[in-house]
């Protein structure tokens, strides 16, 4: 029974050397877990500040873009269709039957 017994005390030993090696490198390394976390958390913040920027801009040019549409509907638009155009004004010249050059009105 003695051979078991030191069967199990050499895996209970490896297993304890092995726990302690890596829990030893993990330790050495946790200052990159806070550092991972520490950037990861500044580029979240960094985003939603770029992604609130871009939303203002967008908004700032669609506010821009539909002013400009409206300036250009006024600028160019139509007469409105119940509206008739002036219709230009004809000059006859008038003879008389006097010797004098008679003048008329036009209503």
């Amino acid at each position: 029974m003695l051979e078991k017994g030191d069967g199990f005390m050499a895996t209970y030993m490896d297993a304890v050397e092995e726990f302690r090696d890596s829990a030893t490198a993990f330790i050495q390394h946790l200052n990159l877990l806070a550092q991972a976390r520490d950037a990861y958390q500044q580029a979240m913040t960094a985003s939603a500040e770029l992604r609130s920027v871009l939303d203002a801009g967008d908004e700032n040019l669609r506010t821009l873009m539909t002013q400009l549409e409206q300036a250009l509907d006024l600028h160019t638009s139509k007469p409105a269709p119940d509206k008739k155009k002036p219709e230009p004004v004809k000059v006859e010249s008038i003879k008389s039957s006097e010797s004098g050059s008679a003048v008329r009105t036009f209503p």
